[in-house]
Order: structure tokens, then sequence, then C-alpha cells
């Protein structure tokens, strides 16, 4: 293998997924869990908060290097945005919690009459 092969791949690119999904970022190597992974690491766009997203080799379909400039071009056309996660159960926790908090009583402190 040449020198060049070992190096870590560091790129900003377009990729382009199955299910015709297009995302863009900045391109890095990640093992985890012995697994290799392509991490994405997705600038903040268009009100969009930045975020990652891993990809394992089925998922992609082709991926273009491409600058930085070309790359944040790119995410204001395809509009990638972080995962928004529904689960009526953290909100029904964070009540519950919101809540205790408002009761200062010591539930142990009360002594029951016999």
């Amino acid at each position: 293998m040449n020198e060049k092969s070992q190096e870590a791949f560091d790129q900003w690119c377009i990729m382009e997924l199955f299910g015709r999904q297009v995302i863009a970022g900045r391109v890095t190597e990640q093992v985890i869990g012995g697994c290799s992974f392509i991490r994405v690491d997705v600038p903040e766009n268009n009100g969009n908060a930045a975020f990652t997203r891993f990809y394992g080799q089925g998922a992609i379909y082709a991926m273009t290097p491409v600058s930085e400039e070309v790359a944040r071009l790119a995410l204001k056309r395809f509009q990638p945005a972080p995962v928004n996660v529904y689960v009526p159960e953290l909100r029904q926790l964070a009540a519950t919690a919101d809540n205790d908090a408002l009761d200062d009583e010591d539930p142990f402190s009360k002594q029951d009459d016999f």
C-alpha cells in the first residue's frame, strides 16, 4: 500500500445516500464498536443547528469531495435537518420532574399516626 492510502480521510463532501437523500458537510472516518463509519459533521445552516450523523458503508451511494464553500451552498439547497425525535413519554417525565420540584416537602418527614 502506498503512503497516501494510509492517511485519514478528512474532506468536505456532498454525500448521496440510498433513499434519495443528500447531505453535505465535513466527512471523516470513525470506528465505533469495531465497525467503521463515515462521520458527517453538518454545520449550522438555514437556522438549523449544527449536527453530526454517522453512516455505514451500505448507506452511501456516492461521495463527492468539494470545497467548504460548495458544501455550504449545497446545504442551502438540500436543507438537511437534525433528527427531531418526538417521544411523548419524555414530555411526561419532564412534567413529573417539574411537579416533584414544586413539592418541597420531604415525603419521609411526615409521621403517620398509628
